[in-house]
């Protein structure tokens, strides 16, 4: 058996050597049969076969499984000393570097944290060789390797990946094995690979971010019809508009979203359910509608209607008759005014319609601008009196006190009415006007952007206005007409927050396709 002496006897002569050492066969293959050895013997032999490894190819198998061996030595020392040299098995010679890759991608399911730390480095070290080389390792294990490899291999792309070492061919082999993956994912996996993708300088461009929202309309299933009463669908539908929804601009558009929503979805909005019970995914549907509208291209009537429709139902026309006007209480059947659907509804239709403002003002559309005139002078009086009850409910509030609960679910409730106060003033004109920008009430309050409008999101809040949309909204009712009518009270939402984000919340967690076969134990990697 070798002992630590003859090794480094071995290394000498073949260390003197130099570019003759391939005379010297007999040294290195001596070295190779040390990893039987004790655990000093080893320990040395995982630095030799690396250091001599380039002198000789024809014994390049041999060397490399000896070295694998001492990455899966039952002494932790030794393992990571065999799996810090992986790497200099490939500074000369590429033609083993996937297969490393492959291995070291398999070890990252190591439970011990040093020992992690040295297969990340070696990782990243073989990206600083060959940056494309290392991916095809990576994904060969992401595609085909055991349920625990593939977590790991994951992971380490989304927190590990070395961005700066990726050349142009590296990131478009990387789009291209993503798209393989994508095929089969959990909603985590999904998420995790296009904030990956998202993160690469090639695709910064427009053309880079289309192929982005290109890649969630595929995961979305657009091509399929939504069946609202599956939660499962509806889950997979809302998670990929938002992880398209920051890729969207002015040239990159949100049309093939918009229009499935108007399409698909409207029409059966009152039956969507969600795996959540708490969760009200009618108006989660209607905020991403409406934050995806300012980036809608041109859309058929079909969609401009659906919308119109839906948000009819939530402007009701005026009561004939209202008893105890005097006293301004609510009579039975009354409807209750929905702000917080209204303001997705109308804000989307708002962004929309300015695209086909025939929708209202061709001429055999008359009864339907005189209509929807008489909606938005109706429930522009409800909206004054919630706004002026708001108003009143959070005038005097210190700091400290607008953070309470209540009181933040107010402000929200002001921004919201005030939105709509100023879109039904908008919309009132004759003919409807689409030139005012509001902030949604639920994104945060930023400054105006100075940009072409649609090119970013709006953000800025909406100021609080109290003026009725027309003039003629406050004029008294004439003789013999029926008295002017009290307007019911609102009802806003009180989820005023995003929607949840937990993946176990979430429907599309379960693969659609069958699991490849998976192999025991630590492979050799693919090559």
């Amino acid at each position: 058996m070798t002992s630590v002496e003859r090794l480094y006897k071995n290394f000498g002569v073949l260390a003197d050597a130099k570019d003759q050492a391939t005379q010297h066969e007999a040294e290195y293959l001596e070295i190779l049969s040390a990893v039987k050895g004790e655990n000093n013997v080893k320990r040395l032999a995982a630095q030799f076969i690396p250091r001599f490894f380039k002198y000789f190819p024809s014994l390049s198998e041999k060397s490399l499984d000896a070295q694998l061996d001492l990455c899966e030595d039952e002494d932790s020392s030794i393992r990571r000393q065999a799996i810090k040299e992986l790497p200099n098995l490939c500074k000369t010679n590429n033609d083993h570097l996937i297969r490393i890759s492959d291995v070291l991608t398999q070890l990252l399911q190591t439970e011990d944290p040093s020992e992690l730390s040295v297969v990340t480095t070696a990782l990243i070290a073989l990206f600083k060789i060959n940056a494309m080389g290392t991916l095809n390792g990576l994904f060969s294990q992401i595609l085909q390797g055991e349920e625990a490899v593939r977590e790991c291999a994951i992971k380490f792309l989304s927190s590990k990946l070395p961005l700066e070492l990726l050349t142009k061919e590296a990131e478009e082999f990387l789009l291209l094995e993503t798209k393989k993956v994508l095929t089969d994912v959990t909603r985590d996996e999904f998420v995790t690979f296009m904030h990956i993708l998202a993160s690469l300088q090639s695709l910064q461009t427009v053309s880079g971010r289309q192929q982005l929202v290109d890649l969630v309309v595929e995961q979305a299933e657009l091509s399929k019809p939504f069946q609202a009463d599956d939660s499962t669908c509806v889950d997979r539908l809302m998670d990929c508009v938002r992880q398209a929804m920051p890729l969207f601009s002015r040239n990159v558009q949100s049309t093939k979203f918009v229009a499935y929503v108007c399409v698909a979805v409207l029409p059966c909005l009152t039956a969507v359910t969600s795996s959540v019970e708490e969760r009200d995914v009618k108006l989660e549907v209607l905020k991403l509608l409406a934050e995806m509208s300012p980036y809608c291209g041109d859309v058929d009537s079909t969609c401009l209607a659906n919308l119109y429709t839906c948000l009819l139902e939530y402007m009701p026309v005026p009561p004939a008759e209202v008893e105890n006007e005097e006293n301004g209480s609510l009579q039975p059947g009354e409807p209750q005014l929905q702000f917080s659907y209204v303001e997705c509804l109308m804000f989307a239709f708002h962004q929309i319609a300015r695209k086909g403002t025939d929708f209202l003002t061709a001429e055999e559309n008359a009864d339907r601008l005189k209509d929807f005139r008489t909606r938005l002078q109706y429930f522009a009086r409800g909206l004054q009196v919630y706004i002026k009850q708001l108003r009143l409910s959070l005038q005097g509030k210190t700091g400290e006190e607008l953070k309470t609960t209540e009181n933040k679910i107010k402000v929200v409730a002001l921004r919201t009415t005030s939105n709509i106060n100023v879109l039904i003033k908008d919309l009132f004109h004759n003919p409807p006007s689409y030139k005012s920008v509001v902030g949604l009430s639920w994104k945060p309050t930023t400054k105006p952007s100075s940009d072409t409008e649609g090119t970013k999101r709006a953000g800025s809040a909406t100021s609080v206005q109290e003026t009725v949309p027309t003039k003629r909204m406050a004029v008294r009712p004439k003789h013999n007409e029926r008295s002017l009518y009290h307007p019911p009270g609102g009802k806003y939402s009180e989820r005023v927050g995003r929607a949840p984000t937990d993946a176990n919340q979430w429907g599309f967690g379960q693969r659609r396709g069958g699991w490849r076969g998976r192999g025991q134990g630590l492979g050799r990697g693919q090559y």
